[in-house]
């Protein structure tokens, strides 16, 4: 079993052990009331699509791979930075068990910022997405790898019928039918979830196969802005980093000093993927 499928199975029960504490009848009550009350929603596709730099900038505090990052960091402190870093949006891992997440990291920085959140979770089940909800996301993010094609294309209506953006992650070639699954946001991994061998020349390979018309997003092992612009010249539009800064003293200083090498190595021209 790699890492993956452990990570899967162990959420099947937490996910379980969840809803005893809170009837998923009482989640969707509450989620209910919320969307009453929303105004204009947060669009992490949107902010991608007119950022010069694209860069979503994620709150990790642990790995299953590499232990501890940046154990004492706050979601209050970093999230915040990285807004006015220069981030287009920020994502908080809420497993606690491999990431040391949690979703009370979410709802803390929800007031704090304007910028889109995203949840970064291993999403099996409906439930989640109304956790999601419920805590302030914006987005979500949806592994093709830990679903089935039916199961994804579920969560993806429920996502929307919550408002929820949904970024769809690929790992390989194999996975590009699940583009019918219609999401927002379509990403390439380069971190093999198996192996945690990292290549940012997958996403360039990836970028020869992915749908037109998508706003793609690179994952992982991304660590120069020229490997931005490289990757910005082959059609994507969003750069989904996280232990580059979280290994950093000051995330959000690490953050600005980032974007201001991304946009002095590119030329800034509105997307033609903009909505």
């Amino acid at each position: 079993m790699d890492i993956l499928q452990e990570i899967v199975a162990w959420k099947k029960k937490e996910v379980e052990q969840e809803k005893t504490l809170v009837p998923p009848s009482c989640l969707y009550a509450l989620v209910e009331q919320i969307m009453e009350q929303q105004g204009a929603r947060r669009s992490m596709r949107q902010a991608l699509c007119e950022s010069c730099s694209g860069i979503i900038a994620e709150f990790k505090r642990k790995s299953p791979s590499k232990g501890w990052i940046h154990q004492d960091a706050r979601p209050e402190d970093v999230v915040t930075a990285y807004q006015r870093g220069g981030a287009s949006a920020a994502s908080i891992l809420t497993d606690e068990k491999y990431f040391g997440g949690s979703m009370d990291f979410v709802r803390a920085v929800r007031p704090l910022v304007d910028m889109p959140l995203l949840r970064k979770e291993f999403i099996i089940d409906e439930y989640q997405l109304f956790q999601a909800k419920a805590i302030g996301a914006d987005a979500v993010l949806l592994i093709a790898a830990d679903l089935q094609k039916q199961v994804c294309e579920s969560l993806v209506h429920t996502a929307h019928q919550l408002k929820l953006e949904v970024l769809l992650e690929l790992h390989g070639e194999d996975e590009l039918d699940y583009a019918c699954c219609e999401p927002d946001m379509m990403g390439v991994n380069n971190r093999h979830l198996g192996t945690f061998v990292t290549d940012v020349h997958h996403s360039l390979a990836m970028a020869r196969r992915l749908p037109a018309g998508q706003v793609w997003v690179s994952e992982s092992g991304i660590g120069s802005a020229q490997t931005v612009a490289t990757l910005r010249e082959a059609g994507y539009r969003g750069f989904l980093m996280g232990e580059h800064f979280m290994r950093h003293p000051d995330p959000g200083a690490a953050l600005m000093q980032f974007v201001s090498e991304v946009e002095g190595s590119i030329t800034c021209l509105p997307s033609p993927q903009s909505p």
